[in-house]
């Protein structure tokens, strides 16, 4: 099961989250930041995999942004690894060439294509 989605800049800036765990707003910076600072620190010679409280973040980095999602510890990490390119796939396709500047101006679309392709 997805606990949340992540979309980050090298930076650190959140471009994009979405939280099917309820958190407080403070744990929730708190999640952000340690989730950023853990991807972007791991060298790239090892897995997209990182095993995180009870939980495991699988994360891709596409450019400048990284995707990363938040499962549980038993869910199929590859299948997550796909997920993340179907979307970049899809939206690649919707945007024509996906930026960061498209996620940040045109989030409600962002927003209606993760409903439809992770919502049951």
């Amino acid at each position: 099961m997805i606990r949340f989605i992540l979309l980050q800049n090298r930076s650190g800036k959140t471009r994009l989250s979405k939280w099917y765990t309820a958190y407080e707003e403070d744990e929730r910076e708190k999640i952000k930041q340690e989730v950023h600072r853990m991807i972007t620190t791991r060298e790239s010679k090892y897995t997209n995999f990182i095993e995180w409280r009870k939980y495991k973040i699988v994360y891709r980095r596409y450019a400048g942004l990284y995707f990363s999602f938040c499962i549980d510890l038993n869910d199929n990490d590859l299948a997550y690894l796909e997920n993340i390119h179907l979307l970049v796939e899809v939206l690649d396709h919707y945007f024509g060439n996906v930026c960061e500047l498209d996620l940040v101006f045109n989030c409600h679309k962002v927003y209606m294509a993760i409903d439809e392709l992770f919502l049951p």
